[in-house]
């Protein structure tokens, strides 16, 4: 399971999820992208059974990235605990998503088997996403996708 292997601080706020992502916002590895539409915590486990949905689904062919990671700790109080003596123990840890965060990556295998997998991957995941494409996600984000970019043809006097 995804956790930090050091932190400054066990216990955090849980802060506000306002906004789109300004980071990670790009399809940077693979071919095909998993990109979130609402905000969420995203736990360590959802993260794992997604991750293994898509690779049992790919049968282990082509390579899966995994964008987002479980920084943050959530805490829980005990059950039937009296109000008060503090904050819980550190009980998960989530990744905080916004819309427009890209969450998981593929590349290697067929578009239509990538989708299939992504979508599988979809169903373990507590916010609503959509299937990109490399070409869809530059558009998105108003840049020329790094495939139909052409190099400046230089001029020999």
């Amino acid at each position: 399971m995804l956790m930090p292997k050091r932190v400054k601080r066990r216990r955090v706020h849980r802060g506000r999820m306002t906004g789109k992502a300004l980071s990670g916002n790009k399809i940077a590895y693979g071919e095909y992208g998993l990109v979130s539409l609402e905000p969420g915590h995203i736990t360590a486990n959802q993260i794992e059974a997604a991750r293994i949905a898509m690779t049992r689904h790919i049968k282990r062919g082509g390579k899966v990235w995994i964008d987002i990671f479980p920084h943050k700790p959530m805490s829980k109080k005990p059950a039937e605990t009296r109000m008060g003596s503090g904050k819980g123990a550190p009980e998960y840890w989530v990744a905080v998503v916004k819309p427009g965060r890209v969450m998981f990556e593929m590349s290697g295998v067929a578009e239509p088997v990538a989708r299939e997998a992504l979508r599988l991957a979809m169903h373990k995941l507590p916010v609503k996403c959509k299937f990109m494409t490399r070409a869809e996600c530059a558009a998105l984000n108003g840049e020329t996708p790094c495939e139909t970019q052409t190099p400046d043809k230089e001029v020999n006097a």
